[in-house]
């Protein structure tokens, strides 16, 4: 569906912070694009925009606007949301006819609404003929638009809402600068800082090839050794995982911090080598771009695959280096050249 964005006109910094802010809320977590503001309101949009930070997508807000000239320069269907206009049963059809193929401006009213706004909108449409909060208005407008389907995106998300049936629970997604933070946080030294930045500049270029989650594998790769602050032995995975778990750092990035381990450790091997009970393997993408990107690099040297391998075979570990083996092959084959060329 082309873009939905909201026009909200008559707002007074001096007394509809909180009522705008609401409708710009919603805007955002009901699937609308973008929403203009008339008046000038610079706090209005840092809040906005620091919702945006951390709940992620990529929802703008602009203000200062001129509405007028907004309104009528808009090219595409143009909704007005009023109690005075028609039952949103009896056009809503129409609407969503049009809106499959034209972007689309919803209009909402703080204080009275000039004539004009009803004379150029294409529909006035009420969510019922009583008076109510604008808020209420745009929230059901926009469900019943998009047929009560979730639009809202939490790409780039630096806190994600886990549901629960009862209390609370929040993960932390942290982008590159609160990576490097929490390592600073944790202890590491210049090796491991050093190594971690090498190790994620790879694993991107790889990400990039293989159309990964660039923002996981960014945060993956800087903390694959966070557990090295603590420990170097071969439980520094699994010791990372649990500094990240404690810090209520997002499932997704702690699997790709406990699973980097060569190409994977199998439950078998976990048990020999006296690691806490779990799943060492990389599953998804973006585990195996972040696990081979260490592969390639000792220190923030890089070397090839064939380097590694020999490294493992010495050791004795031959059946971990066909592992790696076979996921340097499917990562090349995915990005369309040989992950040694990067």
């Amino acid at each position: 569906m082309p873009s939905v964005n909201v026009l909200r006109i008559g707002h007074r910094p001096y007394r509809d912070k909180r009522i705008t802010t609401h409708v710009a809320l919603v805007s955002r977590a009901f699937g609308a694009s973008r929403i203009y503001v008339d008046s000038r309101d610079e706090a209005l949009e840092n809040t906005v925009k620091s919702v945006v930070s951390n709940f992620g997508g990529d929802f703008c807000i602009e203000t200062g606007v001129n509405w007028s000239k907004e309104l009528r320069d808009f090219k595409g269907v143009r909704i007005h949301l009023t109690m005075y206009g028609l039952p949103l049963d009896s056009v809503i059809g129409k609407i969503k006819s049009r809106a499959a193929s034209e972007d689309m401006l919803v209009v909402v009213g703080a204080e009275k609404v000039p004539p004009e706004v009803y004379q150029i909108s294409d529909f006035n449409v009420a969510i019922m003929n009583q008076p109510h909060s604008e808020v209420s208005a745009l929230a059901i407008f926009l469900d019943r638009l998009f047929d009560g389907s979730d639009k809202s995106s939490t790409n780039r998300a630096k806190f994600r809402i886990i549901p629960r049936e009862r209390g609370k629970m929040v993960r932390i997604f942290p982008d590159e600068a609160d990576c490097l933070r929490i390592l600073a946080d944790e202890g590491a030294g210049d090796a491991i800082m050093a190594h971690s930045m090498a190790v994620k500049d790879l694993a991107v270029r790889i990400a990039a090839l293989a159309d990964a989650n660039v923002d996981l594998v960014t945060s993956g790769a800087l903390l694959h050794d966070i557990g090295r602050t603590k420990t170097h032995g071969i439980d520094h995975a699994s010791t990372g995982a649990r500094i990240l778990r404690e810090r209520n750092i997002d499932d997704s990035i702690v699997r790709i911090v406990e699973r980097h381990t060569g190409a994977g450790i199998t439950n078998q091997e976990a048990t020999a080598l006296g690691l806490p009970e779990g799943d060492y393997m990389p599953e998804t993408l973006e585990e195996k771009i972040v696990a081979q990107a260490d592969n390639l690099l000792s220190g923030e040297k890089r070397i090839s695959m064939q380097e590694t391998v020999n490294h493992y075979i010495s050791k004795g570990l031959d059946e971990a280096a066909s592992r790696i083996v076979r996921l340097h092959k499917e990562l090349s084959d995915k990005c369309g050249i040989d992950l040694d060329m990067l």
